[in-house]
């Protein structure tokens, strides 16, 4: 596990405020995921997974369309490519161009550019995420007793729009012969397909419904400017025009990588998240986030993050995973309460 990071306290209870939302408060737990060296017994992002060694690794039917534009790099491109250019990022800043990569470098850098082979057939899926239920206890499974341990892995071409992912759990105790060099994609589509590798340090939070989730009485009471002035200076006052963005950025739904609590919106309005095998309401499970705050949600940036966490060069503000999904958003599995062998929900917001 990576060093404590502690969200701040919010500005206000905003149940004290607006009693109707206290029923629906539900627990998160935010992930805070930094760089670092994790092993397959560590709850990671992009880490190494706690596979068997008899058990065969996934593999993506596709298709992998090209896209005609982006060059297929190899995972090992990607990795070789973003230390060559945090190396030239760290050199002075006087430098010219010319002289801020060696010939090496440069040369190394355009054989990368270049791209590969538009690969064929079956792809390797990559590791995104494994969480161990002793960090993160919200995330057992319905009738799985002994299973406590989430692996994500992805298949790192978009399926339309975004990677396909496939989860699996299983019961850390049963994998006595680990699978030590896991198979991997001849090529992936995008760079920010690859997770960097990063440890998390799992903190609980509360959260509350998105706006858009919430009833019409609730909406019409948080858009009431006159109902958060009681609330005095801990509300900007540049929210007046509308309070309830001051509840969205700071109040509702935390940003970053996270598991459990409530659904983020903003690309669309809510959509019913249903299972396929069941019909039963699905329900959130794991969001893999592009960035962890941004500046509508800086309050919710942890206190523990310091100079040993510098963000890398050339990336959205706070994205240590170096994960971009769908222009920035974020992907959300929802899982179904019932049984998690009914297939689970992708959503992009």
């Amino acid at each position: 596990m990576d060093a404590t990071r502690t969200t701040p306290p919010r500005p206000l209870d905003v149940t004290a405020l607006f009693p109707e939302l206290a029923p629906l408060a539900r627990t998160a737990t935010r992930l805070h995921p930094r760089p670092g060296a994790p092993s397959p017994h560590d709850s990671s992002v992009g880490g190494p997974l706690l596979w068997p060694a008899d058990e065969p690794w996934p593999y993506c039917d596709g298709p992998h369309v090209g896209d005609g534009f982006n060059p297929a790099l190899s995972p090992e491109d990607v990795r070789v490519q973003r230390r060559i250019r945090a190396t030239v990022a760290g050199r002075p800043p006087g430098l010219p161009e010319t002289a801020r990569y060696t010939p090496e470098e440069r040369a190394t850098d355009q054989r990368i550019s270049a791209g590969r082979p538009w690969p064929e057939g079956p792809i390797a899926m990559l590791p995104v995420a494994q969480v161990y239920v002793r960090d993160v206890p919200l995330l057992r499974p319905p009738g799985r007793a002994g299973a406590d341990l989430l692996q994500v892995l992805w298949c790192p071409f978009d399926h339309p729009e975004h990677p396909r992912t496939a989860l699996f759990w299983r019961s850390a105790a049963t994998v006595t012969d680990v699978l030590d060099t896991p198979p991997e994609p001849p090529a992936v589509q995008f760079p920010d397909y690859l997770p960097e590798p990063c440890l998390l340090a799992p903190e609980q939070v509360t959260e509350y419904p998105h706006f858009l989730e919430l009833g019409k009485e609730v909406q019409q009471q948080l858009q009431d400017w006159s109902r958060w002035r009681a609330a005095g200076d801990a509300v900007d006052d540049s929210y007046a025009v509308a309070p309830e963005e001051f509840y969205m950025d700071h109040l509702s739904v935390s940003p970053g990588w996270k598991a459990g609590g409530w659904s983020r919106w903003g690309l669309t309005d809510p959509l019913p998240r249903t299972c396929a095998a069941c019909g039963t309401a699905a329900e959130p499970l794991l969001t893999i986030a592009t960035t962890e705050w941004s500046g509508a949600t800086e309050s919710w940036a942890p206190e523990g993050d310091g100079a040993r966490d510098p963000l890398p060069p050339g990336t959205p503000p706070a994205n240590y995973t170096r994960i971009v999904l769908a222009r920035g958003y974020d992907l959300q599995l929802h899982a179904c309460p019932v049984s998690p062998d009914h297939p689970h929900v992708e959503l992009v917001q």
